[in-house]
């Protein structure tokens, strides 16, 4: 796909990032130009270092107005540039998605293009709803039905009689602001008024709502849950069966916004452990992790090697950066043979894994006093390596010099505070649309009160609260002004997660 020309029209999937293909995520993996819809899953772009713009539909200022006309002629000149171009589009590019009329002008064009299909809305909607479309007690057919036709038609292509006699399930996309139409048809045609229906509003989302109700029922019953689009209508005996089998709406923190300060190239594995549980991620970095200035140190630390006991490893970004300069210099997992590794916790000594390596120590705390205090024991007269960050605590080398070991520092990358939040999460934090802030580190919890403005300060402890990683991150944290509501017992994000989810329940 290097430098191409080509165009390639993409399925998101309907909201759960999660649900995209292996084939999506390679083309974005090596898109050099990104147009993206508006109902597409925002986190996606985690996948890409293409450069991205966003369509809209209607005014916004978060993305470029664009009508369908536009949009086939910036994919036409994005790809005569050269470029390989992903057009990331909701759902199925074919399945109400107007990816037919994308392919058509790029044929038309002479553009090279490829279709990667998606899950669409119907499917993975009304599976995270627990409506199983076929079912062979229920149903062994289904129509996708669109509930928005194009306004320009002077005449309905929609035969209401024949959907109403249609002996399997009807699904109806973007028809929350015809429902009342949709269904007084049905009915008219012969559909009966008890035929089970339920909405879905905004699936596979950790803002999922559903409303099943009677067919003639179901209007007054959406407008009384306030749902809002997208959504999605099922019609048809299939819904019975969403009391037995629903899941996703049981998740612990379904509905539960949580920011994520952290930096965003270490997000991707937090945000799938949060959308596990149910809930949205707000990505807002508060710092940067970049490589050294200057890799002198490090590279002469390498060249010494052979003169240390113990290399030790307080982060996974130490492990990532030094063992990956290693390798850049020449070296390999070799040259650690004689060395013993320790870790400050399970999530360093995974990232330790993905080189084939297996830490010899971890500390039962996942924190430097207990990582210091384990580690003190073994190592007198020993000479030892920290591979650390640019700023933090010395607890670490204060302690083991004690316990009379010799400990050399190299710093192996930077940490960089941000300087301001994307207007975006500015939005969000001042209008209180933020649930929960998840600190996992001091200086993030000191950056965190630098970025907030006045009015998102006035929304902590009452709309947003903050959870803590660990003691130490709430002490720096209430020593900069901020209220910590819920704190880890176990230092890992995990542990941060499971203290959001018992105050949550304890409510």
């Amino acid at each position: 796909m290097a430098n191409s020309g080509k165009v390639f029209l993409v399925g998101a999937g309907p909201g759960d990032p999660g649900l995209i293909t292996l084939k999506a995520l390679k083309c974005l993996s090596q898109a050099d130009f990104v147009l993206y819809d508006g109902l597409v899953n925002p986190l996606l772009l985690l996948n890409t270092s293409a450069d991205t713009e966003r369509t809209c539909r209607s005014h916004t200022a978060h993305g470029r107005m664009l009508n369908q006309t536009e949009i086939n002629q910036r994919l036409i000149d994005e790809a005569r540039s050269g470029k390989t171009v992903v057009r990331l589009k909701g759902g199925d590019p074919f399945i109400f998605g107007r990816g037919g009329e994308e392919a058509e002008a790029l044929r038309t064009a002479g553009i090279n293009y490829e279709i990667v299909p998606g899950v669409t809305a119907a499917t993975g909607a009304s599976a995270y709803a627990g409506v199983s479309l076929t079912h062979r007690k229920w149903a062994s057919a289904v129509a996708f039905v669109t509930g928005h036709e194009d306004p320009a038609k002077t005449d309905s292509l929609l035969d209401y009689a024949a959907l109403a006699a249609f002996p399997g399930t009807l699904v109806f996309y973007m028809g929350l602001h015809r429902l009342e139409e949709i269904t007084r048809r049905l009915i008219e045609f012969g559909k009966p008024p008890t035929t089970p229906a339920i909405v879905v509003s905004q699936g596979t989302t950790s803002r999922q709502q559903s409303v099943t109700a009677p067919l003639s029922n179901l209007p007054a019953a959406v407008r009384q849950s306030q749902l809002r689009a997208p959504s999605l209508i099922v019609v048809g005996d299939c819904v019975l069966q969403r009391e037995t089998i629903r899941w996703f709406e049981q998740r612990p923190l379904l509905g539960r916004r949580i920011g994520i300060p952290r930096p965003l190239a270490q997000a991707l594995p937090v945000v799938e452990q949060a959308n596990d549980l149910g809930a949205d991620c707000l990505l807002m970095p508060t710092i940067d992790i970049l490589p050294p200035e200057d890799w002198t140190a490090v590279d002469e630390a390498i060249s010494r090697l052979a003169d240390y006991d113990w290399l030790i490893f307080t982060s996974a970004n130490g492990v990532e950066y030094f063992l990956s300069r290693l390798r850049e210099t020449g070296g390999d997992m070799r040259d650690l043979g004689g060395l013993k590794l320790a870790t400050i916790g399970p999530a360093t000594a995974a990232a330790l894994e993905t080189f084939h390596l297996t830490a010899d120590l971890v500390p039962p705390e996942f924190r430097a006093e207990s990582l210091a205090a384990t580690l003190a024991p073994h190592v007198q007269g020993q000479r030892l390596l920290w591979a650390r960050a640019s700023r933090g605590r010395d607890v670490l080398p204060q302690t083991l010099q004690g316990a009379g070991a010799t400990v050399d520092e190299v710093v192996t990358y930077q940490n960089v505070d941000v300087d301001n939040f994307d207007p975006q999460v500015v939005e969000a934090l001042d209008r209180g649309e933020v649930d929960w802030i998840a600190l996992s580190s001091p200086s993030i919890a000191r950056q965190l009160r630098q970025l907030l403005s006045p009015e998102a300060q006035r929304h902590i402890g009452k709309t947003i609260r903050l959870a803590s990683i660990s003691p130490v991150t709430t002490a720096v944290a209430q020593e900069v002004g901020l209220t910590i509501h819920a704190e880890a017992r176990e230092y890992t994000w995990p542990g941060l997660f499971t203290c959001i989810q018992d105050f949550e329940s304890a409510r």
